[in-house]
Order: C-alpha cells, then sequence, then structure tokens
C-alpha cells in the first residue's frame, strides 16, 4: 500500500496518471487495432463494430459501479490504515464481478441484435455488429473480476501491475488479431468474428494474469474466500456509491446511441466517421482521464484520513494539469484532425465526416476535463450522485434540441456537433458547481494530526 496522505499532491497525481495511461492506452488498442484490422472489410464493418462498441459503453457503466466503489472505499480504509475494512471491501467486489459478469453474458446474448437493429444504417452494418458482439461477450463478462482487482490496487495507490497486465494483453490482441481477422498465417480469415474473439482472449489472459498477481505478489488486500459469501453491508456500500457512476456512464452510452439514431439516415459513411472519430476522440482522452483516475484515490486516501485541506488542493493540481493536457489536444485537434482519422480509413466521405467532427467537438475538450476531475473528487467523497444529476442533465439539454433539429428542413451533421459541444460547455459548468457544494459540505471536519487517526468499528 502507497500511502498518499504525505507528500507533494501534484507528484502522486502524475506518478499514477504516468503509469495508468500508460495501461488506459493499452486498454484502448483493443479497439483502435480490431478497428485497423476491420477497416480493411469496408465502411459496413466499420460502422457496424462502431456501433456495436457502444454496448461495451453499458458494460464499462457496469464495471464502473465496482471500479468507483472499490477504489472509493478501499482508499478511505487505506487513509484509516484499516487493512481489515479494505480486505472485505475487496472481496464483496469480488462476489459482486461474478454475479454481475454472468448477467451480462446472459443479457448480451439476448439484447444485442435488437440494438442492433434499432442503430444500424442498412443490414450490412447491422449483421457486423451482431457478429462482433457474439464473440467478444465472453471477454466483456470476464471485464468485471479484472476491473475489481485493479480498483482494489488503486484504491491502494498501486497501479503498475495492473498497468503491466494491461499492455502484455495488448501485444497479444496485436498478434491475435491480424490473424484472426485478416488470416495472416492461417489463410482462414475470421473478418469482424476474429475481431471480437481476439478481444475475449486477451481479457481472459489478462484475468488470469492479475489473479496470479494477488495469489503470489500482494500484500496488503487478497483473495480470502472466506470472505466471498455475500454481506448486505458491504455490498450496499459499494453499490452506494458505485450505481450513481455507472449510472453516468450509462448515460454516455444513451447520448452515443443517440448520435448514431440521429445521423443514420446520412449513410453507413457517415456512421463510420463518426465512430472512428469518436475512438480517436477517446484515445485523445487518455491522459486527461488518466490524472481524473489518479485524484481519486489521492483525494480518497486523504478524506479517509480526515484531511480536508489535501482534499482541497488535489482538486485545484488535477484541474490544472487537466486543463493544461486538453489545451494541447484541443490545439492539435484544429491543426491536423484529418491525419488522425486517415490512420484507420481511406474513404474519402468518412475522412471527411470523422475530420469536421474533431475539429468542432475538440472545443468542448477542457470542459470535457473539468467534468473527469469533478467526477474522481465525487468519487473520492463517497458521493456520486452529483456527477449522475450532471450527466442527466447534459443528456436532456443536448437530446430535446437535437431530435429537434433533426426534424427540420436543412439538417446537417455540423449542427449535432455543435450541440454536443454546447451541451458540454454547459454540464462542466454545473459539474463545476456542484462538486464545491460537496466539498464545503463533505470538508467541514478540521484536517487530520500528523498521527493516525482512531480506526472506527466495522
Amino acid at each position: 500500500m502507497k500511502d498518499l496522505t504525505q507528500g507533494p499532491i501534484a507528484g502522486h497525481i502524475l506518478r499514477m496518471a504516468a503509469v495508468m495511461v500508460i495501461g488506459m492506452v493499452g486498454q484502448t488498442l483493443y479497439y483502435l487495432v480490431d478497428l485497423y484490422f476491420v477497416s480493411g472489410l469496408g465502411s459496413q464493418a466499420i460502422a457496424g463494430v462502431s456501433a456495436a462498441g457502444n454496448i461495451t459503453f453499458v458494460v464499462l457503466a457496469l464495471t464502473q459501479i465496482l471500479n468507483v466503489g472499490t477504489v472509493a472505499l478501499i482508499s478511505h480504509a487505506a487513509g484509516r490504515k484499516d487493512k481489515h475494512d479494505a480486505n472485505l471491501v475487496f472481496n464483496q467486489s469480488i462476489t459482486l464481478s461474478a454475479l454481475v459478469g454472468v448477467f451480462v453474458l446472459v443479457a448480451g446474448y439476448l439484447l444485442t441484435r435488437p440494438y442492433l437493429n434499432l442503430v444500424g444504417a442498412d443490414e450490412g452494418t447491422r449483421q457486423a455488429g451482431v457478429t462482433y458482439l457474439y464473440w467478444y461477450m465472453p471477454g466483456l463478462a470476464l471485464q468485471f473480476a479484472m476491473v475489481s482487482m485493479g480498483a482494489a490496487l488503486r484504491g491502494t495507490g498501486i497501479v503498475q501491475p495492473t498497468m503491466t497486465v494491461q499492455v502484455l494483453t495488448v501485444l497479444l490482441n496485436v498478434v491475435l488479431a491480424p490473424v484472426l481477422i485478416a488470416g495472416w498465417g492461417t489463410g482462414h480469415p475470421l473478418g469482424v468474428a476474429g475481431a471480437g474473439l481476439a478481444s475475449t482472449l486477451a481479457v481472459t489472459a489478462a484475468v488470469i494474469m492479475l489473479t496470479w498477481y494477488f495469489e503470489r505478489l500482494e500484500k496488503y488486500v487478497g483473495f480470502h474466500r472466506e470472505q466471498w459469501r455475500p454481506q448486505f453491508a458491504y455490498c450496499k456500500r459499494i453499490l452506494n456509491i458505485g450505481l450513481p457512476a455507472g449510472g453516468e456512464f450509462a448515460v454516455m452510452f444513451v447520448l452515443m446511441g443517440l448520435m448514431y439514431w440521429l445521423i443514420r439516415d446520412f449513410g453507413s459513411q457517415a456512421q463510420a466517421g463518426y465512430g472512428i472519430g469518436s475512438r480517436v476522440m477517446q484515445a485523445i482522452f487518455l491522459p486527461a482521464m488518466a490524472v481524473a483516475f489518479s485524484a481519486a484515490p489521492v483525494a480518497g486516501q486523504n478524506f479517509g484520513a480526515r484531511n480536508g485541506a489535501r482534499v482541497r488542493q488535489t482538486f485545484r493540481a488535477a484541474v490544472l494539469l487537466e486543463t493544461a493536457i486538453m489545451a494541447v489536444t484541443t490545439a492539435f485537434c484544429q491543426i491536423a484532425p484529418g491525419s488522425l482519422i486517415a490512420a484507420f480509413t481511406h474513404d474519402p466521405q468518412v475522412i471527411r465526416v470523422g475530420t469536421d467532427f474533431l475539429r468542432i467537438i475538440s472545443w468542448n475538450f477542457i470542459g470535457t476535463g473539468i467534468i473527469f476531475t469533478c467526477s474522481g473528487m465525487f468519487q473520492a467523497m463517497g458521493n456520486t450522485w452529483p456527477a449522475l444529476l450532471s450527466g442527466v442533465s447534459r443528456l436532456l439539454i443536448f437530446a430535446v434540441p437535437a431530435v429537434w433539429l433533426s426534424n427540420q428542413p436543412g439538417f446537417t451533421l455540423r449542427q449535432v456537433w455543435l450541440t454536443s459541444v454546447a451541451t458540454i460547455i454547459l454540464q462542466a459548468v454545473l459539474s463545476s458547481v456542484l462538486v464545491q457544494w460537496e466539498m464545503r459540505k463533505k470538508l467541514a471536519f478540521v484536517s487530520a494530526p500528523t498521527s493516525n487517526p482512531a480506526v472506527p468499528a466495522v
């Protein structure tokens, strides 16, 4: 366990973020590597895999329930120096990961086709998305175990083992993708099915490696099978913090699904351009997300140690870092967005749509960074409902004008992108107001003394 209640706050954030961003890049490369090889199958395959990829936002929302709840509670326990409580939280998180993983596997196979029938531009796009998800669904179910283990380590201030595992599994995915998708060396290309299978095999390898790490090397939290029996009080604590955070990601899924629905009449090339552009945007966001994800355990441990001044300092440091990172990425997307899109397709219409999307949407990057930071702070203070409120408000103020515009003569893609920019800025303002209000409520306690605080009863 790394003590984040002492030492320079910005240094803690940067050290954790530097390691974490490598792992996050690796996680994103699951999709980008698949997308690169799938692009050779045509615009319908790109659009289908991109649209199907939105289902992963549902899974991400569910994993966030475990991720955020586990990180927050373990970081609080680590701040209090309460190892017993940290272990109970971790093992109850493992139990929940198994239960939710089974649910996702069953629900995914039942709901994939209805979802793709709703958002796919044509039959070829829909079939490509269904095939991809059917092969990727086992990997999505296994994500929950991987997330629980990674969250436990992050809550204790340790991120390198998770990063190492993610990098190794990305390398495995890079090797498998061309073999399974394009048939390199085998002469039997599986197409989009190969993309899903490659990712499933990579996630399986990640779970095996992290399990080995916890069994052999981890000392602070570990598997205690006698603690796997569901305990309502601990499950409730995890879900209390995690459910709103999961809802926040579910809102993102609805927003992206709404985007695909709004632009479906522009054809599969428009959906492909948006799909590539949104995936590139997610990759661009990784450094900023790493800062927000690193700020959460730093602030969380100090919250557990009842050191309000350091919690506030963490917020200020994270906002400054986020703003600097997003300013650079905004400038790049204004200068050369087309080069990012052209790396994945040679279709001029797809490149044009993706380029226009990135150039316009980049104006909300700084606002997005502020939203990330605020979400991390809500997690650290153990109340993620304000973040969900912020996300739902954005959904409403985007959906109403966007749907109205889609029914007007002369409706264009640019109107969708511009509406998105405006609503992100409004959400950033609301999130900032809510986090300041939450800090005034939650940080009213006196800063902790230098000696170890008393450990509350479990």
